[in-house]
């Protein structure tokens, strides 16, 4: 293998081996957060805590994504690769929302 290669494979690597998952609950019609600061390649998991349904999804350029229809109980992880700003909000609520900044 050429050296490049080699590089890049232990970047990916070493970048995979730090990245975190952080976990935001929705409950009350709300997040369990106003704000986060991540890395790139750290997760969010949205875990539906309440007894109604949730639309996860982003209305920002930067980690563009959609959970769709998310119901009680479950959970959906999200890779926030982009460094910027991502605004997160839920379709069926719209007072939920949650402000992601990603940076290393």
């Amino acid at each position: 293998m050429n050296k490049s290669l080699l590089f890049s494979i232990a970047a990916f690597i070493s970048v995979a081996a730090f990245a975190e998952d952080h976990v935001i609950k929705q409950e009350d019609r709300q997040f369990s957060a106003q704000e986060i600061t991540v890395k790139p390649g750290d997760k969010l998991v949205f875990t539906n805590c309440d007894s109604v349904t949730h639309n996860v999804f982003s209305t920002s350029d930067a980690n563009p994504f959609t959970i769709k229809v998310q119901k009680p109980g479950e959970a959906t992880a999200v890779e926030f690769k982009d460094e910027g700003v991502t605004e997160v909000r839920c379709a069926i609520h719209p007072k939920m929302k949650i402000t992601v900044t990603v940076k290393k």
